[in-house]
């Protein structure tokens, strides 16, 4: 199977000063999908401008044609499935049915605190996306929902017509604990994974990919328990989170020498960051364009 690369495009520009161009540069360049973090705020970022993730995607999808879009990732640390099962829809419709849901648990980051609540635990946290995802697939594939939970309600939720993809649009499910993996495996299109963090600061490239490569075993485990082909699901490595960092954009061959070692995991898709200067996403802007449009090519 051929290997598909997309991009995340961080909400962090205004519209009409280069967030649409490069959208829509993304567009031109072939990439599969344009991903976008669904944040309040997010780490270096936190003191300058960034937008939210449903109105950026609303317009990149009005400023492109076949550029599949999405979420990396959505998560319950400041959304409700029924709000968001609305504007999803609403933004599948608007794209022509080119929406992908990327949701996770969440984190510990500013997003946690900034309704006012205390941070969940790991536990709490994974409570919640344990109820959130099923509520959401309902929500999403069903004219009316009533539910009642530990965590979520919904009393008579409408969503008609429903999604412009039968019977709803995908979900890419980031997870690599066994609760997540399961939902994963039940629920997912696809499955999403960074690597291992533990790894990031003072790991290697090849302990990385060993770890990865456990990742993905766990999810076949989590896929024969439930009697599904784990083959049936897509598998995304949202990259810069491991030991690698930048370096696997530095060249065309470095980023195919990279790519091809995860492909061999059985990766289906791989996402890079749109260049941002001056950040931990800072790259040459002509070798990610190269990179764009020559290394599917040599991927397949």
């Amino acid at each position: 199977m051929s290997l598909r690369l997309s991009t995340v495009i961080l909400p962090y520009l205004r519209w009409h000063e280069g967030g649409r161009s490069a959208w829509t540069r993304a567009e031109q360049l072939g990439f599969h999908t344009g991903y976008t973090y669904d944040h309040l705020s997010w780490r270096t970022f936190r003191d300058g401008p960034w937008f939210g993730a449903i109105p950026t995607l609303t317009a990149a999808a009005t400023a492109t044609e076949r550029l599949r879009l999405g979420t990396l990732v959505t998560s319950p640390n400041f959304r409700h499935p029924v709000n968001l099962a609305k504007e999803l829809i609403s933004l599948d419709d608007i794209s022509g049915g080119r929406i992908t849901l990327g949701i996770g648990a969440g984190g510990t980051g500013f997003d946690a605190t900034a309704l006012g609540q205390d941070p969940w635990t790991p536990r709490e946290r994974a409570d919640r996306f344990a109820e959130f995802v099923p509520l959401l697939d309902r929500l999403l594939t069903e004219d009316s929902v009533s539910y009642e939970g530990d965590f979520y309600s919904a009393h008579e939720a409408r969503n008609i017509p429903g999604c412009v993809q039968r019977p709803r649009l995908p979900f890419a499910v980031a997870a690599t604990g066994p609760r997540g993996l399961k939902l994963a495996a039940r629920h997912g299109q696809a499955w999403v994974t960074t690597g291992d963090p533990k790894l990031f600061e003072n790991g290697t490239p090849e302990q990385s990919v060993g770890a990865i490569c456990g990742q993905v075993e766990k999810l076949t485990d989590a896929c024969v328990a439930l009697g599904r082909d784990v083959h049936t699901m897509d598998k995304v490595l949202l990259t810069g989170f491991t030991p690698d960092r930048g370096r696997p954009l530095e060249s065309l061959d470095a980023f195919v020498d990279f790519a091809g070692r995860h492909q061999e995991l059985g990766f289906t898709e791989i996402v890079i960051h749109w260049p941002i200067p001056d950040s931990d996403f800072a790259a040459d802007q002509k070798v990610f364009e190269q990179i764009a449009m020559e290394a599917p090519a040599q991927l397949r």
